[in-house]
């Protein structure tokens, strides 16, 4: 290589006879890359006087949670989960995690790698999009793709969890969601891919808080005023659990005469009764990902090899348990009507 001239990521590819991808990763230290080839990397790097970037132990992340992310604290436990599988990563990394509130990010210094947004409002992107570090949306996405986020797929999600319910048979699908954020929508979304045609406005069930006694008063509502569904989708396990209560209630039995399927792998939907099935996120990835996507942005700030504004999403997986069956039985409950 000619003296004074800079190394790039595909000089060291180019030399290993790797991808430009893999030497991103290596010197990213994000662990995708076998050992012994991330070594060899690494080394090379430092050879042709690349500046491996430092290790992140001893920095700092500023974490800013949103009104909508303690209400899910308080009511769903999600956000519980993530903050632990973030702290978890935090500490494993040598990170410290400061609270910040959205008027108060000022202050930046060397040690701070950036900034983690969860759950944002909509109204504070424009302040997100503006910071002078790097900074990372957790269970969002910003629609204008300045800012990476990690989430769910919750739009595939949603599509587990229907396509479930639609393989035993049910084409009367309600769902029972609090609307007004992308990732709600993206998991109504989910529920129309499967459903098409089958579709029913009707049976979109809104609740205006995250609360069992919510979802229970929209099922019994829906019951009341004569809808007729063989199945339910909710948006959350917590609102699953209002659900279960409002069927019964009405004398219904769950799953013979309608089904329920929640959305977020809660532990204790398994000690509901029925047991719940549900669509199981990985709360705790979505913390741990989301520290270490940021950290690939801070250390490659600066180099020849910008990282490119991403988005995110990780698969989730269905637990099935008793809350959901044929709908043979449950339309026993229609025809005897």
């Amino acid at each position: 290589m000619a003296s004074g001239k800079r190394t790039r990521i595909a000089d060291i590819a180019a030399r290993l006879g790797v991808s430009t991808a893999t030497v991103s990763r290596a010197i990213s230290g994000k662990g995708y890359v076998k050992e012994d080839l991330a070594e060899r990397i690494r080394g090379l790097a430092v050879e042709l006087n690349y500046g491996v970037p430092d290790n992140p132990a001893g920095k700092r992340v500023w974490l800013v949670a949103s009104n909508d992310a303690m209400i899910d604290f308080q009511r769903s436990q999600f956000t519980m989960y993530v903050l632990e599988g973030l702290q978890d990563r935090a500490r494993s990394l040598g990170i410290a995690v400061e609270q910040r509130v959205l008027d108060s990010l000022e202050g930046a210094d060397p040690d701070l790698l950036g900034a983690l947004f969860l759950t944002l409002d909509d109204a504070a992107l424009g302040v997100a999009r503006g910071l002078p570090f790097p900074t990372v949306l957790v269970n969002g996405d910003d629609p204008q793709m300045q800012i990476g986020s990690v989430a769910p797929c919750n739009r595939s999600a949603a599509a587990l969890a229907t396509r479930h319910l639609w393989d035993l048979g049910h084409r009367r699908v309600a769902f029972v969601s609090r609307p007004g954020r992308r990732t709600i929508q993206r998991r109504l979304e989910g529920v129309r891919d499967v459903l098409g045609a089958a579709f029913d406005p009707d049976l979109m069930l809104n609740v205006t808080d995250w609360t069992a006694e919510a979802a229970q008063a929209a099922v019994e509502a829906a019951l009341s005023r004569g809808l007729d569904f063989t199945a339910v989708v909710t948006a959350g396990d917590v609102l699953a659990t209002g659900v279960l209560i409002g069927l019964q209630n009405a004398g219904l039995r769950v799953p013979e005469d309608v089904s329920v399927v929640g959305i977020d792998g809660l532990p204790q939907g398994e000690f509901l009764y029925p047991p719940l099935t549900s669509v199981t996120i990985p709360m705790r990835a979505i913390g741990a990902v989301a520290l270490d996507t940021l950290c690939t942005i801070a250390r490659l700030k600066g180099t020849d090899y910008q990282m490119p504004v991403a988005r995110v999403e990780l698969a989730c997986s269905l637990t099935v348990r008793g809350s959901t069956g044929p709908v043979q039985a449950s339309a026993a409950r229609q025809r005897s009507a």
